[in-house]
């Protein structure tokens, strides 16, 4: 999964340069930038965040501030 995640960052980041080349020698490199980008939101990102929490339980996903205030509260 990590040498899939470090593919997809070469990738990506070649589109983005490659459109910024192409435009700035006057030519639309918005298309390849905009793919570079919809790349990482898409496609990059769910892959890191599967990879990330794939074995962890929902709990530790979870921001739970009830918990933190009763424990706060508990201390005095």
């Amino acid at each position: 999964m990590k040498k899939v995640l470090i593919a997809l960052i070469i990738i990506i980041v070649g589109f983005i340069s490659f459109g910024y080349i192409q435009k700035h020698n006057g030519l639309n490199g918005d298309k390849w930038i905009g793919i570079g980008i919809l790349l990482v939101t898409f496609v990059l990102i769910p892959i890191f965040l599967y990879s990330r929490f794939k074995n962890k339980e929902t709990r530790d996903r979870m921001l739970n501030f009830d918990l933190k205030k009763k424990e706060a509260s508990d201390n005095q």
